[in-house]
């Protein structure tokens, strides 16, 4: 029987701040199977529209996720671009697209039945 590698749990979600256990709190965060980084739009040139980047979720893909979490903010400002899930349906992975509190929640979820990433915006 194969051992899950499991993504660390997001333990505290607030407006701006985001706390993934094992890390120092986050602004933003890229979150994948053992481990978590911040994640810095400026490196992608992602802006709310036309949203999350091809490029913003290849980190995700290199690590083997099987699923993919994706927060629009708490007021849903940040978009998706339908290349980036065009992306992620061509590798097989699963994604979710969701307000903050619920992507959260099923990430959390998630971490504990497959290789899972995400990518959280605890603002807008």
């Amino acid at each position: 029987m194969q051992t899950l590698t499991r993504s660390p749990r997001i333990s505290h979600f607030s407006w701006g701040r985001l706390v993934v256990e094992g890390h120092p709190p986050f602004k933003g965060a890229k979150i994948f199977p053992c481990g978590a980084s911040e994640w810095d739009w400026k490196e992608t040139g992602t802006h709310h529209v036309p949203g999350i980047q091809p490029a913003d979720v290849e980190e995700l893909i290199e690590r083997d996720v099987e699923a993919v979490v994706l927060s629009k903010g708490y007021w849903e400002r940040l978009q998706v671009c339908p290349k980036t899930l065009d992306l992620l349906a061509e590798q097989g992975i699963a994604v979710e697209v969701l307000q903050n509190e619920t992507a959260v929640e099923r990430f959390n979820e998630l971490r504990e039945e497959v290789p899972v990433g995400g990518l959280f915006h605890p603002t807008c």
